[in-house]
């Protein structure tokens, strides 16, 4: 009997050992780029339907204060592919942070060293849109394709590049362009452009087509797989049958407006486009509203493809899915528009995270997009890295009323620009020695980011708090292990 109980309890503790041993998990990772959160019906949208990501948010867990660690597309990707914030590469513009990291792993790389199949399909690094990713001719795997690519971090990758601001259609250059006779342009400038041909001409609607085309043919593997989709970013380009949900354009409503409310923001605060700048009239803001839109929705068509294709091939349940974009988007508020600024419409990010067998929830934690590296990993019981500057978040999946951070840290390099967020406060310093001048938000009270409150005496204690929170922030994002 003593004998039997011995080997009871020893078969107990295996299976104990086994049931603690993380599954190992496909990973399907959608990234749009410049989208901003406020653009999706799961993030309460009321025009703009998206009702293949609002799929993923039904089934993941949807957080509603994720940020971006730098506010523009090069910097931001650099960082949460390799797990080092921008200011610990240096990696402050558009290049590969390879040279930086060494023979350090990605995060895509991290899962092809231990035995999956990691693909590229699209813009996961940075590539310039338009430029980088329009159709020249020739072979769409030549080098002029890859951006600021990483080949080591791939198993295999695939570029598909797509007519974008050339697409037959009918197009109209809305930025610097008031009397109404500059033709359609290349170049990262206001263009939309209702597109003749469907889906599959385009960018995107390739890059789906091919992340499907991977899924089905590694169903029987474990499998990395990133989509990097190039909409939202401008060009605003979409087959024609997207825009017309949003016409007439005029009854789009342009987000409010406060009389003087640059006059208490430093000008580095003044973001590098603005209605003014852009010489964009009403007529021409809600168009671009309409074109950004149709973008949204040809992009979440994509995206259903994509998820259309994992369900096919029966991995959903082996799968973890993830849905991001690479930094938020201006839509006109404060008569900002596009990225750079660190004000929340910039700065925040859509993050969606679908674990299978884990519920439904929504997190309202601070979470950053470097933390995704380090989350991945736990979840599909990969080797930990110490060296990861990102936070592992996966707890937060199964307790999503938990808090992990105090504040969530970024930075928009072209205007020396620092942000730290709390629940309470927005507070954003231009220059390291806050010598071009500071912003404070009370987000509770005023959300819309309305009222700079850094020169208030009432709020000089908590301004003095956090500038001195944001030199240690900056001290611990330069105390790594690369040595640069």
């Amino acid at each position: 009997m003593k004998a039997l109980i011995a080997i009871l309890a020893g078969l107990a503790g295996l299976t104990s050992l086994s049931a603690a041993e993380p599954p190992r998990y496909n990973v399907l990772f959608l990234i749009a780029d410049d989208l901003t959160r406020t653009a999706l019906s799961c993030y309460g949208n009321q025009v703009c339907e998206t009702p293949n990501i609002d799929r993923i948010a039904a089934e993941g867990v949807r957080f509603t204060r994720a940020y971006c660690n730098a506010t523009y597309c090069g910097p931001s990707r650099a960082s949460f592919l390799s797990g080092y914030y921008p200011h610990a590469t240096g990696v402050l513009g558009y290049t590969s942070p390879r040279p930086q990291i060494g023979d350090r792993a990605t995060l895509p790389q991290h899962f092809k060293n231990h035995g999956a199949y990691a693909a590229r399909v699209g813009k996961l690094y940075h590539m310039g849109v338009p430029g980088g990713v329009e159709d020249h001719g020739g072979d769409p795997s030549e080098e002029r394709y890859n951006g600021a690519d990483d080949a080591l971090s791939w198993t295999e990758r695939f570029n598909t590049p797509g007519p974008e601001w050339r697409a037959p259609g009918d197009g109209e250059t809305l930025e610097g362009n008031p009397d109404g006779k500059k033709p359609v342009v290349g170049g990262n400038t206001f263009v939309v452009v209702e597109a003749d041909d469907g889906d599959l001409a385009h960018c995107d609607g390739k890059t789906a087509r091919k992340a499907a085309e991977l899924i089905a043919m590694h169903s029987d593997g474990r499998f990395w797989i990133g989509a990097g989709f190039v909409r939202p970013h401008v060009p605003f380009v979409a087959p024609r049958p997207y825009f017309e949900a949003f016409k007439p354009y005029e009854k789009l409503v342009l987000p409010p407006k406060l009389p003087g409310d640059w006059d208490d923001i430093p000008k580095a605060g003044i973001n590098y486009k603005t209605s003014v700048n852009m010489q964009m009239d009403e007529r021409r803001q809600r168009k671009a509203i309409g074109g950004y839109y149709a973008s949204v929705t040809y992009l979440d068509k994509q995206v259903g493809v994509v998820l259309d294709a994992l369900e096919k091939s029966g991995q959903m349940e082996e799968t973890i899915i993830v849905f991001t974009s690479d930094h938020g988007y201006h839509l006109g508020e404060h008569d900002f528009w596009a990225k750079v600024s660190l004000r929340d419409e910039s700065s925040g990010v859509p993050l969606l995270i679908r674990v299978p067998g884990k519920k439904p929830a929504v997190c309202d934690s601070l979470v950053e997009l470097i933390d995704l590296y380090p989350t991945l990993s736990a979840l599909c019981g990969l080797p930990a890295q110490d060296r990861l500057q990102g936070m592992d978040i996966s707890p937060l999946l199964d307790e999503p009323s938990r808090s992990v951070r105090e504040a969530a840290f970024s930075v928009a390099p072209m205007r020396e620009g620092f942000l730290l967020r709390t629940k309470e406060y927005a507070f954003i310093q231009y220059g390291e020695d806050a010598a071009k001048g500071i912003e404070l938000f009370d987000v509770a009270k005023d959300p819309d980011q309305f009222r700079n409150l850094a020169s208030d005496p009432a709020h000089a204690a908590t301004v003095a708090s956090f500038r001195e929170k944001m030199d240690e922030r900056l001290s611990q994002v330069r105390h790594n292990d690369l040595g640069n």
